[in-house]
């Protein structure tokens, strides 16, 4: 995608932090932006933050299939195509294992893991039409353990193997796949309200960089799992 001039693409948990980042990056480059969130609150205002009408809010929970193809279904009825999408969707609940609640476990696997699937599964015909993007947010700890994250662990470690094999599923329709593991970021991630005490992190507008890098590139070449961590954590 040499010229994304309005080009569109779909961003889920597009209404803060990373997913919202995203997004204001890709509209100064001319694209056509969607964005999801799981209530019309919440979509009403991240839509505040615009002042341009190349931007869509949908009420999705990626959790449900039907949901996401609803959201897909009102892209192509306002823009008619579906260049890119970024499942960026995700929730972290933290506790040892012994005291992780059903409900915690259930519902980071259902809305990290379940919801990429989803995503993809509503929005792969469109992307095979347009030799689309599907990129997914994951983490380094879908790579890397720690104690408490046995649930947000297993979640992760899911998406960059799923993401990993869609890849090799979906590049015969020439669709790119990648997934993007930052570590730190300055988000409303984990109830984090970001702020100055935030500044050594990776920031949303550097993954909306990334996003950006990562469409432009040469189509014979595909990053499709990237690493991405904060070069200064001692400055925390």
């Amino acid at each position: 995608m040499k010229d994304l001039k309005n080009k569109v693409v779909y961003i889920t948990g597009g209404t803060k932090g990373i997913g919202l980042g995203v997004a204001k990056s890709l509209l100064a480059e001319g694209m056509k932006v969607a964005i999801s969130g799981r209530t019309q609150q919440s979509v009403d205002q991240a839509l505040k933050e615009f002042e341009n009408d190349a931007v869509l809010g949908v009420v999705s929970n990626v959790a449900k299939l039907e949901d996401e193809k609803n959201a897909v279904s009102k892209i192509l009825d306002k823009w008619g195509q579906l260049d890119a999408v970024l499942a960026n969707a995700g929730v972290g609940n933290f506790a040892p294992i012994d005291e992780m609640t059903d409900e915690a476990w259930h519902q980071m696997i259902d809305t990290n893991l379940n919801g990429v699937f989803h995503t993809l599964k509503a929005s792969v015909e469109a992307l095979k039409k347009t030799k689309g993007y599907y990129i997914t947010l994951a983490s380094l700890a879908g790579t890397n353990f720690f104690a408490q994250g046995a649930g947000y662990n297993a979640s992760k470690f899911g998406v960059v193997g799923f993401t990993q094999a869609a890849m090799l599923d979906l590049r015969k329709y020439d669709i790119k796949v990648s997934t993007i593991m930052p570590g730190s970021v300055a988000s409303q991630f984990n109830n984090n309200e970001p702020s100055e005490k935030d500044a050594w992190k990776i920031q949303p507008e550097d993954i909306g960089e990334l996003v950006l890098d990562l469409l432009k590139m040469n189509p014979r070449t595909l990053p499709s799992k990237i690493e991405v961590r904060p070069t200064r954590p001692d400055k925390k």
